[in-house]
């Protein structure tokens, strides 16, 4: 299996994080998942929340794809709170899902994130790298883009072109 997914967490599916996507997903052909459009309640130490949608949504991502894209917008510093939770409930698969949670080992992780600013700020790539290794995957970098103009340039778009082709990866396999 060599299937890419772009995990999409942002307060607004039209907005300029949906701009890379849709630039993506049109372009290459990856699928995504937009995490609004999901009941995934925040991370409890009892479990009370089985019956919400993260589990069978984790299942579905680990069962069909091998490289996890998470893309978000940066804000206050920080991915989207909803990127946020969708990380804590990660904790599930170490506690009472851990044969699903193995499933992440090997896979294949990067971000893509955007912001109003040309430079992405110190500390906010290392959430994702650091639970990569430390749920043993491989992480194959980020890219960040300032989408200030509202609008995703011609440079930009091959930008996330390139860093698409730079994984060796076919979306479609």
């Amino acid at each position: 299996m060599s299937k890419t997914v772009l995990i999409v967490g942002s307060s607004r599916s039209d907005g300029n994080t949906f701009q890379m996507v849709h630039h993506l997903h049109e372009n290459v052909g990856i699928p995504f998942i937009d995490l609004s459009k999901y009941e995934i309640s925040d991370y409890d130490y009892k479990h009370r929340n089985r019956g919400d949608d993260f589990l069978d949504l984790m299942r579905e991502i680990l069962d069909n794809y091998d490289t996890l894209v998470f893309v978000s917008p940066i804000y206050w510093y920080s991915m989207s709170g909803i990127m946020k939770c969708f990380f804590d409930r990660i904790t599930d698969l170490l506690t009472i899902e851990k044969d699903l949670g193995r499933k992440l080992r090997g896979k294949k992780m990067a971000m893509i994130c955007c912001s109003g600013s040309e430079k992405m700020n110190d500390g906010f790539e290392e959430p994702f790298r650091l639970s990569a290794g430390y749920l043993g995957m491989h992480y194959l970098g980020f890219l960040h883009l300032d989408l200030t103009n509202n609008m995703l340039s011609e440079n930009q778009k091959n930008l996330l072109n390139n860093f698409y082709s730079s994984w060796k990866i076919d979306a479609n396999n």
